[in-house]
């Protein structure tokens, strides 16, 4: 439950805004890694290039549009829910993913997912303390997590049925999604709260991901 464990210790815990960017701008890191080493590069290496370019798109369309909606509702508010969006957009096919390669060799793939989604979930909980309050935002965010744990466990008892181009756009989505929400929303926060140094801190991140991926 890393996601849960982020979102609890941003919820918890008043982290300096400086502090905040920059753990942002190193999950936005280990997620453009884990986007192409573990989501859509493997993805179009196996599916069909239309059925996998179609699902990355659709993966970024569905978050820009579900974000826009977000914000034009909520306002300020809209940061934490807008990476709570992102967390489960991307979360539920790369745990999809996940949970289909546990018989096999799926150790990349857990480690980019905890260390990308880890920062982001800080970045939500941050956010949503002030608008939801910190037990709401810590019982929305172990929803997420029971979601994900479950979407796991049951593509793992589906992986013999799930043809290799199902998988595959289910990976192009979730990396889809993933870019969407390092254009829109992680990688401007982080840069709002740290400033120049944050470009850093992305390759940091993007580095640890990929060397332990």
């Amino acid at each position: 439950m890393p996601l849960v464990l982020g979102a609890a210790i941003g919820l918890r815990w008043t982290i300096p805004q400086r502090v905040l960017g920059g753990l942002m701008a190193f999950g936005a890191g280990t997620m453009i890694a884990a986007a192409s080493e573990e989501l859509f590069g493997p993805a179009f290496e196996v599916g069909p290039t239309l059925v996998v370019g179609s699902a990355l798109l659709a993966g970024a369309a569905v978050y820009v549009s579900a974000s826009h909606l977000i914000a034009t509702r909520l306002g300020p508010a809209a940061v934490g829910w807008a990476l709570m969006l992102g967390a489960v957009l991307d979360g539920v096919p790369e745990n999809t993913a996940l949970g289909v390669s546990m018989s096999g060799s799926s150790v990349a793939l857990l480690v980019a997912i905890i260390v990308g989604n880890t920062p982001e979930a800080i970045g939500s909980g941050a956010s949503l303390k002030a608008h939801l309050g910190a037990t709401r935002g810590l019982l929305m965010w172990t929803a997420v997590g029971v979601v994900l744990v479950v979407v796991t466990m049951a593509a793992y008892g589906a992986a013999d049925t799930l043809g290799e181009t199902k998988i595959a756009a289910a990976q192009a989505f979730a990396g889809g999604a993933t870019i969407a929400v390092l254009a829109g929303t992680l990688m401007p926060e982080a840069f709002k709260d740290s400033g120049w140094w944050v470009g850093l801190a992305t390759v940091l991140g993007f580095l640890v991901a990929y060397l332990l991926g």
